[in-house]
């Protein structure tokens, strides 16, 4: 007999009989010891009875949440919607402790002496909680906040924290902050994303004193200026929904990122509650979180709009002092080693010195040595190849068809490029590759370029014109005129000798030129950079797809066969010098042997080694044609894999906007401070900022005010006052918030 199989019926949506529902998905329950709420079957909020205060903050994140109607939750509550909505006014003007109601009676109850007054507040000028001051006093929770509300409405009370110097420069005292109070409860939140009810937490701030991670807030206003942000948001348009929305999780790796913990294993490092606070959340997320959303963006198949994006963004963008970013573009290429057990095909790392499994991408940074682009290269792609691909994503994101200087090492040599890029719009920046004459003494000149921070450079330059040999032209001996810029340097066994800079742009200047090209090794410091502090080589996914069987590979067997060709024309031309010599001494006989008649015999004899070279040479030859110089990858290398590279160009674009984020908070020092060691010691500066603890401040309306804790000396606690009077001017709003954010320092005390 055939089993019947049941639908199973819901979950009811509280266990307690005794629940009223409200609306499909929530039921409350009241009775004499507090009342409860539920979400689809599971407690998100409880609360004691006569604390009004948590039972209205339930009501008012019931109607956040969406969960139900609010005709439903006021009638659930016993309230009407507009008593309802008066408390969503109130939790948004002040949380959760604007909430709780003033008893009607005397306005200064009798508990609150003026001894009580006075301990309560030298109490909370130590930065102790309501909660303990309470506690230690013998009074209710409530009387503290009395107590400190009578002292500030009289205007008798002490400062109880120490003076700030704020964005005006203007000592006012800072109202007392509890230090590191417990996160706001975001439970009900939680329970809601579970339910699928929830498309993401917005940040909420709660005030707090001595907060570790307080220095990243200084990094909000130069993270917004990357566009990372907006163009993730345009791309992606947003995450499933979830208590961890997109904003949050890329502000969190960008956070992250810039106090050295960029790949998501990092987020081990922290502690959630303290990180948590810099994102308005109770905690950041875990690790497993942070895969997962990354991965739901990686599934979007779109990491190379986003890239695509964030180039266009930058480049479009005004530089320091108003300088075009797409004016000059730098470009190379990086090899990320892998060590795992997946079959990856091999490149040469000039970093390790030989050939090992690994990936390479092609990066683009501007004239400052910011990254505006990456790509992930063709497997064992030359820089050449490279930059002729990259070049109408390019010109898409500068945008129009004004001409740009690019600049490049001598991996990128190809006379065939340097045309086609000319051609197209682009100017060629790069070394001369290979023997060339050296330019007659009489030709140098002096020569010099300004830089941005107008430190004077000279040089004594040659600046000519020369012709490369085109390789598609060799039989018409076609040529490419491009122009040289000669250096004498220093040899390295002594002496002197000369290197030569090509460019294809004619009207920019000698001393400009050199200096372009030097300051391409800025690119080079990006690179060191991220590799010590932005994770760019680690794998961020360790899922690999099948390569394409089909793409023809270099024929290893070709370069073997080849070298059989080097080494029978050695012997070849040794066997030559042994036969002529052997010809010439029976064409001159020793002295008196009388006269010697040459035989066939004899001179065979003495050819015979050159032929026998001769046969193996043309063997060799032979040989060596016949083998393909290409073959399908599948039939050299079957089951060869590429490694993932969504998830790698995803957490590149949050690496971009981290290091340029670092890179405008330094400039921001050196430009906008007075701080004597700023060009030496910017970076290290800005990163000792970011790491400092300081104080979170909501009690002011619509801002969010962040005052960090002095630096160790005062010249830099002068220059970071100076930082944040100038972030403060930018009236940056934390991301997914209305909060405009303002900047200080706390006074380190007289004098």
């Amino acid at each position: 007999m055939m089993a019947v199989m049941t639908a199973q019926p819901p979950l009811p949506l509280s266990m307690v009989p005794a629940a009223v529902p409200v609306g499909l998905a929530v039921s409350l329950v009241e009775g004499d010891r507090g009342g409860e709420v539920y979400i689809r079957g599971q407690l998100c909020d409880v609360w004691d009875v006569g604390d009004g205060a948590a039972r209205r903050w339930a009501a008012v994140k019931l109607v956040r949440l969406h969960a139900a109607s609010a005709a439903e939750i006021a009638k659930a509550f016993k309230v009407s919607t507009v008593a309802l909505w008066k408390w969503g006014q109130l939790a948004d003007a002040g949380g959760v402790a604007a909430l709780v109601a003033e008893k009607k009676g005397p306005k200064r109850p009798s508990v609150l002496v003026a001894a009580t007054i006075e301990r309560i507040v030298a109490l909370r000028g130590q930065h102790r909680s309501l909660r303990s001051i309470a506690a230690a006093v013998g009074v209710s929770e409530f009387s503290v906040r009395r107590a400190l509300k009578i002292v500030d409405e009289q205007g008798v009370r002490e400062s109880a924290a120490a003076p700030v110097i704020t964005a005006a420069g203007e000592d006012e005292p800072q109202p007392p902050l509890p230090v590191l109070p417990v996160p706001l409860a975001r439970g009900g939140e939680r329970a809601a994303a579970r339910a699928g009810l929830l498309k993401q937490a917005e940040p909420r701030f709660a005030p707090a004193a001595r907060v570790r991670h307080a220095g990243l807030f200084l990094a909000v206003p130069a993270l917004e200026t990357t566009g990372l942000l907006a163009c993730a948001k345009a791309t992606y348009g947003s995450l499933p929904d979830g208590f961890y929305g997109l904003e949050t999780v890329l502000v969190d790796a960008v956070l992250r990122a810039l106090a050295g913990e960029a790949r998501a294993e990092g987020a081990t490092r922290f502690d959630p509650q303290e990180l948590g606070r810099v994102l308005g959340l109770d905690r950041a997320p875990d690790v497993k979180t942070i895969r997962r959303r990354i991965s739901q963006l990686a599934q979007a198949g779109k990491a190379e709009d986003l890239i695509a994006a964030l180039a266009k963004h930058h480049l479009t963008s005004t530089g320091p002092g108003g300088a075009d970013l797409a004016a000059v573009l730098y470009v190379d290429g990086h090899v990320r080693a892998y060590q795992g057990t997946k079959k990856i095909g091999k490149i040469y790392s000039t970093r390790l010195k030989f050939p090992v499994p690994a990936t390479e991408e092609t990066w683009v940074t501007d004239a400052q040595g910011s990254p505006v682009l990456v790509v992930m290269a063709a497997p064992a792609a030359s820089l050449a190849s490279e930059l002729r691909r990259i070049l109408p994503e390019l010109r898409r994101a500068v945008g129009d068809s004004r001409r740009v200087l690019v600049g490049f090492d001598r991996g990128g040599w190809s006379p065939d490029l340097f045309q086609h890029m000319s051609e197209n719009g682009f100017d060629v920046l790069t070394w001369r590759k290979g023997a060339s004459e050296d330019i007659q003494q009489d030709l140098f000149k002096k020569v010099s370029h300004t830089d941005e921070h107008g430190q004077e450079r000279k040089w004594s330059v040659a600046d000519t014109v020369v012709e490369l040999s085109l390789a598609t032209t060799k039989t018409t001996g076609e040529v490419f005129p491009i122009r040289q810029l000669s250096r004498i340097v220093p040899a390295t066994g002594g002496g002197t000798r000369q290197i030569h800079i090509l460019t294809t742009d004619r009207t920019m200047s000698a001393g400009e030129a050199v200096y372009r090209m030097g300051a391409r090794w800025r690119q080079e410091n990006q690179f060191r950079q991220s590799l010590l502090h932005s994770g760019m080589i680690p794998l961020d996914s360790y899922a690999g797809t099948g390569d394409d069987e089909d793409r023809k590979v270099t024929n290893p067997a070709k370069k073997q066969a080849y070298q059989l060709v080097v080494a029978a024309r050695a012997r070849h031309a040794e066997a030559a010098a042994v036969a002529d010599v052997n010809l010439l001494a029976l064409k001159s006989p020793a002295e008196g042997a009388g006269e010697v008649t040459v035989t066939s015999t004899m001179h065979n004899h003495a050819m015979a080694p050159l032929w026998e070279a001769e046969n193996a040479l043309i063997a060799a030859e032979k040989t060596h044609k016949a083998i393909p110089a290409k073959l399908r990858l599948g039939d050299l290398n079957p089951g060869q894999q590429v490694l993932d590279t969504e998830t790698k160009l995803i957490h590149h674009g949050i690496r971009m906007a981290a290091y340029n984020t670092a890179m405008t908070i330094a400039r921001e020092i050196r430009t906008n401070t007075g701080y004597k060691r700023a060009a030496q010691e910017a970076h290290a500066l800005a990163r000792q900022a970011l790491n400092q603890t300081g104080d979170i401040d909501t009690t002011r309306t619509g801002y969010l005010t962040i005052t960090l804790d002095p630096l160790p000396t005062k010249a830099k606690t002068a220059a970071i006052k100076e930082l944040c009077d100038h972030l403060t001017a930018t009236e940056t709003r934390y991301p997914g918030t209305d909060l405009t954010l303002r900047y200080a320092i706390r006074q380190s005390g007289p004098g």
